[in-house]
């Protein structure tokens, strides 16, 4: 059975071609290159494409994204992304001129900057930049000890750990704002409790869980190559987290969550699930109905849709050569981001979480439906059990908020059950 939205128009696709330009960028200064081996990282391997080595982006390449970006942008606020392989390995310096060359071509537009890192590279000048220049730091933080050096490694491999508490230790002393990115592995499995925990006891307040299911081939005296789930001879790698155990890990945290952090802390998946049911659009772009707006430019000025989707068949231009935003116009751009919404097998069309789930990322879509329909998320079993889980507690907030209340109060609600 085929697709049964494929190649269908509807009125919101209208609505993301007539209405004002506004799309995110995230910035590969230093493309995959990373001074860690985590065991799991997807961009390690796109070196690759640029021929097995990984140049950082020159300061005339920087000037130009730059300017490109807030230029092709027609919203007040503009925020930069700078993300890796890690980004710090560029140095302090790039980063200074990145702040000029933002107020050169600001035009009068409100910019932002958030900054994704291992921590490892954390220095007291760079915490003290960040402070000083408002950027929001994104802390890779797995857990507990033991958890974090399970996959993630140094190129040596030696734990991390303790580098990236140090470093989380100096934007915490400068007053730096920071959130976490954390991977659910199977290291992590039937420890969500104690994970989200231990994300509290570091000063973490804003929490993204990222789960992890990646297909690996094996390369003699190499680490396993990361590939497409497609791929001839590709097996599902063996930190990857299994569906129920994903399910499982989040409904613990929401456990903990729901009777007493409501409106402190705050969960990326709760959050866009509580949006979905109140009709508003997820601050999480795996859990919108369609994509697209998330666009990725590599060291060297090359464009691809998303960060999942680094691969030459998805490259969609060059900044230096390609306007940005003919680029994100284009109906390469478009077809790939309604391919979100247009590739669900029918299954998900009649899901009672169909418009919660909204398939979550199509880099997880790679299983069959019990019918033999593509396009089944992996994860969907887990996802199942944690919509069907928190159903009563997500009604109840919005009902609050229908009334104009806080959804806080939900929680003596559910101690009461």
């Amino acid at each position: 059975m085929g697709h049964p939205l494929k190649n269908t128009f509807l009125l919101e696709d209208e609505h993301r071609l007539t209405g004002p330009m506004a799309f995110n960028l995230m910035i590969k200064p230093a493309g995959s290159l990373c001074n860690l081996d985590c065991s799991y990282c997807y961009y390690l391997d796109k070196a690759d494409i640029y021929g097995g080595r990984q140049p950082v982006m020159s300061i005339e390449m920087l000037e130009t994204v730059i300017r490109e970006y807030i230029r092709a942008n027609d919203v007040p606020d503009v925020t930069f992304n700078w993300h890796g392989g890690e980004p710090l390995v560029v140095g302090l310096d790039f980063y200074r001129k990145a702040i000029d060359f933002q107020k050169k071509y600001a035009d009068g537009k409100n910019i932002f900057n958030t900054l994704q890192t291992n921590g490892t590279l954390i220095t007291e000048d760079f915490a003290s930049f960040f402070h000083d220049n408002a950027f929001l730091i994104g802390i890779s933080l797995d857990g507990p000890a033991d958890i974090h050096d399970r996959f993630r490694k140094d190129k040596g491999g030696a734990p991390t750990f303790d580098k990236v508490i140090r470093g989380l230790e100096k934007l915490y002393r400068h007053g730096v704002e920071y959130n976490t990115m954390t991977t659910v592995n199977k290291a992590s499995e039937g420890r969500g409790a104690e994970v989200y925990e231990f994300l509290k006891s570091s000063g973490s307040r804003y929490m993204q869980f990222m789960p992890v299911v990646e297909h690996v081939i094996s390369r003699p005296g190499a680490r396993p190559y990361i590939v497409p789930p497609m791929t001839e001879g590709a097996v599902l790698a063996p930190w990857s987290v299994s569906s129920s155990g994903f399910g499982r890990f989040m409904c613990d945290i929401f456990d903990s969550w729901i009777l007493k952090d409501v409106g402190k802390y705050f969960v990326n998946l709760f959050d866009a699930t509580l949006a979905n049911m109140c009709g508003v659009l997820p601050g999480t772009c795996a859990y919108a109905r369609t994509c697209g707006n998330n666009m990725v430019v590599e060291h060297n000025g090359d464009l691809y849709p998303c960060d999942h989707f680094v691969y030459p068949r998805y490259r969609l231009g060059n900044v230096r050569e390609d306007s940005l935003r003919t680029v994100v116009e284009s109906p390469e751009m478009f077809r790939f981001g309604s391919d979100k919404r247009n590739e669900l097998p029918s299954r998900c069309l009649s899901c009672r979480y169909g418009l919660l789930c909204m398939g979550e990322c199509p880099k997880h879509r790679f299983s069959l439906t019990d019918s033999g329909d593509a396009g089944l998320n992996a994860l969907c079993e887990g996802y199942y059990s944690f919509f069907e889980h928190t159903e009563p507690y997500m009604k109840m907030m919005k009902e609050l908020l229908d009334k104009g209340l806080p959804p806080a109060m939900v929680m003596q609600w559910a101690g009461n059950k």
